[in-house]
């Protein structure tokens, strides 16, 4: 009797087949980057640097000072850096969106790019991982032209501002894994709207970018604890203040769930949707 072997398919939900392959991809991204480095800069500081400017020096000058709870008690700050602190995380949230959404969907879907790309010796767990490595350091790449403006601007001079710059690409990161997700689901551009409109517009009013948290209600205050922008200022806005930020390790741990669950679920569906 004969017997036929019967291959057996990976499941989508398989762990993530990562190789050193990655790289060329990433390096392919930053190359064609260099050619619109500047407008695409520009572009990406342009509206939070509106944001500091209209809130921060505008309404700054109506509010004064904000009171923040720390280990030693109430501190009053002044709102321009308790303003500045929260949204140059909400700029890394935002620059490694575009990128995973918009640009990464015109090379997935229009371009056809990821198609070329996996002709060669590369794998599509590889393709995903370079393009959320790349929306993290394209982000990285705008929340430092930032940094550099509100050091210019004498906002904050704190040493600690180093250990921010890391923490912001971790940022940019973990915001690029929720976005694959959405872009793995698309089918065009206007379905990312869904994701602004309700998921990130949202989240920037609960997390404590323009107001303190403790102005929300309990149980919106208890939800937002939760949100990944929310422990994003938690970790950021201290270094701003040259303090140390409280529960480091928990809301660094919950930055990294969101991450690797994300970055897992976003695979996940790019090999359903690749294996159509």
């Amino acid at each position: 009797m004969n017997t036929t072997a019967v291959a057996t398919v990976p499941s989508h939900w398989s762990p993530p087949r990562i190789s050193m392959r990655w790289w060329p991809v990433f390096l392919r991204n930053l190359l064609v980057w260099r050619k619109l480095a500047i407008p695409s800069l520009v572009g990406n500081i342009a509206e939070p640097l509106m944001w500091l400017v209209a809130f921060g020096y505008g309404m700054g000058a109506l509010v004064g000072q904000v009171t923040i709870n720390t280990p030693q008690g109430g501190v009053a700050v002044p709102y321009i850096l308790f303003l500045a602190s929260g949204s140059i995380c909400m700029s890394a949230m935002n620059a490694a969106s575009f990128e995973a959404l918009y640009s990464a969907f015109s090379r997935m879907h229009v371009q056809k790019t990821w198609d070329g790309i996996m002709n060669a010796p590369v794998g599509l767990d590889d393709v995903v991982l370079a393009e959320m490595l790349w929306a993290g350091f394209k982000a990285l790449f705008s929340v430092t032209a930032i940094m550099g403006v509100m050091l210019a601007l004498g906002i904050s001079h704190s040493p600690k501002l180093l250990l921010a710059w890391p923490v912001l690409l971790g940022v940019g990161i973990t915001f690029s894994c929720i976005a694959l997700v959405f872009n793995a689901l698309a089918q065009g551009y206007d379905f990312f709207t869904y994701y602004f409109t309700l998921f990130l517009t949202p989240m920037m009013f609960l997390s404590g970018v323009f107001f303190p948290r403790e102005q929300l209600p309990v149980v919106v205050r208890h939800i937002s604890d939760w949100l990944p922008l929310t422990n994003a200022v938690e970790l950021v806005r201290p270094l701003f203040m040259d303090q140390w930020p409280q529960q480091a390790w928990l809301h660094a741990g919950v930055l990294l769930f969101y991450t690797v669950a994300a970055f897992w679920l976003a695979l996940a569906l790019t090999r359903k949707r690749f294996a159509k």
